[in-house]
Parts: structure tokens; C-alpha cells; sequence
């Protein structure tokens, strides 16, 4: 049985026809008439391959990029069909989504924005500070300071053989950029990324390596507060080189920036105790020191939007320099019943506070209470940055 040819239509229809043809509105059988039209009629061929092209103008480009969450939902599917058989920590994860995502732009900078100008900026304790570098300046900053992390679990120092006379990210950092034979380029990336690997897969193989702590030059961190530090540090630089390279990039995702955020206030009480020690805020009110264990002055932390939360954070601990020494927050204790101030602000927002890319007093969405508490708090926030 043999298949129905095109059925017949006039000139002066199939030549009305070819505006939707080249937009795909015919139906089967119109598709087929003009087609077989065209094949015999030239003026109506050149009319419709202009036509053709007008539609191909006015279509809107896709994005060549790839849809940033698309890792994460591949990854999400595989899982589910075959879990890992030596799965990631839960506390491991941010460094991990940090890491990758910091490398995927990085694959997609050309070989001239590696020297693009990037500059670092911290709060050293009164006032804004900062370091000018490159986007491979960047690179190499972060793989000195996740050396630190790879000495403590007994993997491979990038800085052994070099100069460094110091434990502290920045000495570690200033060391591998003097003692480089060239200024770093796109090549520090690849030991960078293979570090970063190692870390995850070493961890993860541990289970996190029990009560390991890593050495900071004047503190210790424990190994999964440490992990969750260089993640935060990643995201922080990333934006930082985005910034340079004009390239967007987005915050992490929020359960992993509610973790950032839960460090940097659990470690408030010590550093303000710190700058307390070091005349960089107002003495503790000596009338309501407490004991260690017990309820003190505090100020509420609260944090909107994404990764948001509350925290309490304890105003008048006594000294402990010891306690101080081991990155541990041992002291007075938070509670709501002797709750002093408020402060509210965006997640972001104090993550970039909390890194020194924002002025103490420019950070507030909402205060209420002690003032001189809330300013202290701030400061500390603040102080928590380094290079």
C-alpha cells in the first residue's frame, strides 16, 4: 500500500503558508505541501531560506555556561542509584562543594586573566588591611594554607623545601610567593586541586581522624572545624577572583553556609576575649564575671536569610589563656535570661563581616540593647579575617 502524496494547494496559499512554515506552525500536511512546493518554485525557495534565516535572528541565544547546580543534581542521581562505598563527612561536605566550585571557574579563565589583579582585603584588628596579588597570587594562598591541613593528617607540605620561618597562613603564603622561581600562573592549579582531592579522599577514608587538631601559628582548630574554616576561606577568595574576571558567582549553598556562619560564633567569645587582652575593646564588666560553666551577659546573633539561624554568644567570660591557646570557647556560658543586646543581620552580609570584606560599622541591618556590647561583638566578628 503505498503512502498518500502531499495534497494539492494553490500558489497563492502555499506562498502565504511560508511565514509559518518557517516557524514550524504548519501542520504535518501543510509541512508537506510547502516542502514539496519549494522544491519547484525558486522564487518561493529564496523567499522562504530568507525567512528562515529572520527567525534564526530573532531566537534569543542560549547560554553556553553550564547550569551551576548541574554537578549537584548529577552527583545527587548517582548517589541515589549507588551510594558511596566510603562516603564524604557530612562536615567535609562545604570544603568539598567549595573546592569544586572554585576549580570549575577556574577552568573557564583564559590563560591572561590568571595574571588579573586581585586584591586581598582583612581586618587586622583596628582597621582594614590589605595585599595586592593575582588571581594565581589567590591560588597559591590557598594551597599554602590548606598545607596546613595536609601536614596535620601526615600528607605532602606544598611548602616543603621553601623558606618559611612561619606556621601562620600569612608567613606560609608571603614564603611560597617569594621563594616561586616565577610569579605564579595557571600552572599552580593543578597542585592545588590534587591537594584538595587528597584532603576529601584522606578524610574520608579516617572518618576525620579522631581528636587531630591543626596547628594556625597562635591557635588550633579541631580537624572538622579546620575542614569547614578553609571551605568558608575558598568561597570568600572565589568571589574575590570572580570579582577580577567579571564572572558571577553565588553564595554556597545553605546548609553549608548555616555551618560557616555556626563556627564563626561559636569562635566569637574567644577572640573577643582576645582583643580584650590586646586593648582592642571594651573591658568585661567585671561585676558580672561568672565562673566558667555558668550563665553570663550575652548578645543575641541573629541571622536572615539564607543559612540563617540564632546564636547566643557569651559577653564576659573570664581569661582562659589556655583554653584560648587550643581554639576551644571554655568560659561563661549564653543565655537567653541575661540576654543584653541584638543584632541582626543578613547571612552574607556577615559572612563578608566575618572575612573583612565589610566595615564593623557599616554591617548592622537591626540593633537593639548595650550598644558598647553590640559594637564589641561586631569588631570581633570582624577580626575573625586574616589573609
Amino acid at each position: 500500500m503505498t503512502s498518500p502524496g502531499p495534497f494539492e494547494l494553490e500558489h497563492r496559499v502555499l506562498k502565504a503558508l511560508l511565514g509559518a512554515w518557517a516557524l514550524a506552525a504548519c501542520s504535518a500536511e501543510e509541512t508537506a505541501a510547502v516542502e514539496a512546493h519549494l522544491g519547484g518554485c525558486g522564487p518561493c525557495a529564496d523567499e522562504a531560506r530568507r525567512l528562515r534565516e529572520a527567525v534564526g535572528l530573532l531566537q534569543r541565544p542560549e547560554s553556553l555556561d553550564l547550569d551551576p547546580g548541574l554537578r549537584t543534581r548529577v552527583l545527587e542521581s548517582c548517589l541515589h542509584r549507588r551510594p558511596p562505598r566510603i562516603p564524604v563527612p557530612d562536615w567535609a561536605a562545604p570544603y568539598e562543594a567549595e573546592t569544586a566550585r572554585l576549580d570549575a571557574l577556574l577552568q573557564d579563565i583564559g590563560d591572561a586573566e590568571w595574571h588579573a589583579p586581585v586584591r586581598l582585603r582583612w581586618f587586622d584588628g583596628t582597621g582594614p588591611a590589605s595585599r595586592r596579588t593575582t588571581v594565581a597570587g589567590v591560588i597559591a594562598h590557598l594551597l599554602s594554607v590548606d598545607g596546613l591541613v595536609a601536614a596535620a593528617l601526615g600528607l605532602d607540605d606544598p611548602l616543603a623545601g621553601t623558606t618559611a620561618e612561619s606556621a601562620t597562613p600569612r608567613g606560609r603564603t608571603e614564603a611560597y610567593w617569594r621563594d616561586s622561581h616565577f610569579p605564579p600562573s595557571r600552572s599552580v592549579r593543578v597542585p592545588w586541586r590534587e591537594q584538595s582531592h587528597q584532603l576529601v579522599r584522606t578524610v574520608s577514608f579516617t572518618g576525620g581522624a579522631g581528636q587531630l587538631t591543626v596547628p594556625y601559628g597562635g591557635c588550633e582548630l579541631p580537624l572538622h572545624d579546620a575542614m569547614l574554616e578553609r571551605a568558608f576561606e575558598c568561597w570568600v577568595h572565589a568571589e574575590d577572583i570572580a570579582k577580577a574576571v567579571d564572572y558571577p558567582y553565588e553564595p554556597p549553598a545553605p546548609r553549608h553556609l548555616n555551618r560557616m556562619i555556626d563556627l564563626a560564633a561559636r569562635m566569637l567569645p574567644a577572640v573577643l576575649t582576645a582583643r580584650r587582652r590586646a586593648a582592642q575593646a571594651s573591658p568585661a564588666r567585671t561585676r558580672h564575671l561568672v565562673p566558667a560553666g555558668e550563665a553570663g551577659r550575652s548578645l543575641r546573633l541573629e541571622i536572615e536569610g539564607s543559612g540563617g539561624g540564632e546564636w547566643l554568644i557569651a559577653l564576659d567570660s573570664p581569661p582562659l589563656s589556655a583554653s584560648l591557646e587550643r581554639g576551644e570557647t571554655h568560659g561563661a556560658l549564653a543565655s537567653a535570661e541575661h540576654e543584653v543586646a541584638h543584632v541582626a543581620l543578613d547571612g552574607v552580609e556577615f559572612c563578608r563581616l566575618a572575612a573583612g570584606h565589610v566595615p564593623p560599622e557599616e554591617a548592622v541591618a537591626g540593633q537593639l540593647g548595650d550598644r558598647e556590647a553590640i559594637r564589641d561583638v561586631l569588631f570581633a566578628a570582624a577580626s575573625l579575617s586574616r589573609m
